[in-house]
């Protein structure tokens, strides 16, 4: 079965996510647990908790169904000792903060190198930034983004998140997004060459470590390494990628996720992506 929804704001506290989640006909959805561009926030407030978990409850959405984001500025991938730890505190702040809501996941971009170190060593910082939030942490996974690799971004390789992966080495507490934009601006070809994308992803990956699927059609060309999202239909990919997404089993079971540039335009954009499945059961009747 198929879990698709919006990135969704928290305006008003936590505990709205999941109601705008519900006006827009989502079965998941992703959310900021604090202010993206700040470096601190005040705690939860326990009603907030509370009204969130009874919120999702209510609606009926799984914890395993909503994917948190961190804030943009945290960079585990940076040279700069003060500035990694400052990076590291606050994304140790985000993954208790998905616990204390009772998620499963905190969604986030790996990191980047900022021309001053080589991908390799940036790759070192991020698997030793994750291993350290996992000690201080019960159960959330960790799931890494995949990248367009625009500037000094790491990630935009299926075998660099694998090398992130491996250096963690704690499988069961780290897992991966893929986005739709970013593979195709990365240089992976989903909407000529579906199948052996994903192939590709099972052999470097396994599906297993999927956690989330970011649906974002892609104002970039192929390989052109710019992160510029677009709504479904209108960008480079088309609606074709989209259904085979939808129609494959390998995507049931997570959250399936609109970033697209239009918010006014996700209930339909969600109604479309469910039709691609009731088209494909009508077609095996």
């Amino acid at each position: 079965m198929k879990y698709v929804g919006a990135h969704v704001s928290i305006a008003g506290g936590v505990e709205n996510a999941p109601v705008h989640a519900e006006r827009i006909g989502a079965k998941a959805f992703a959310m900021f647990t604090k202010n993206q561009r700040q470096w601190q926030a005040k705690p939860l407030e326990e009603k907030s908790i509370r009204a969130f978990r009874e919120n999702l409850e209510r609606i009926g959405i799984k914890p395993q169904h909503v994917l948190p984001h961190d804030g943009y500025l945290i960079n585990l991938g940076n040279a700069d000792a003060g500035k990694r730890l400052n990076s590291l505190n606050a994304f140790i702040d985000e993954a208790q903060r998905v616990e204390q809501l009772g998620l499963s996941f905190l969604n986030f971009h790996p990191g980047s190198h900022l021309q001053q170190i080589s991908e390799e060593q940036c790759l070192d910082l991020i698997a030793l930034g994750v291993r350290q939030a996992i000690e201080q942490t019960r159960e959330v996974i960790f799931v890494l983004e995949s990248t367009a690799g625009q500037g000094s971004n790491v990630g935009y390789t299926f075998e660099q998140l694998a090398a992130i992966v491996e250096r963690v080495g704690d499988r069961k507490r780290v897992g991966v997004c893929l986005d739709t934009c970013h593979l195709y601006a990365a240089g992976y070809d989903i909407k000529e060459e579906y199948q052996q994308v994903f192939a590709n992803f099972e052999q470097v990956l396994g599906f297993d470590l999927l956690k989330g699927v970011h649906l974002n059609d892609s104002k970039s060309t192929l390989g052109q390494k710019l992160d510029r999202h677009h709504s479904l239909g209108d960008g480079h990919l088309g609606w074709k990628v989209f259904a085979q997404i939808m129609r494959d089993v390998r995507f049931d079971n997570i959250p399936l996720i609109l970033e697209t540039i239009d918010s006014d335009r996700w209930p339909e954009e969600i109604r479309q992506l469910y039709r691609f499945v009731e088209e494909e059961s009508d077609n095996l009747q």
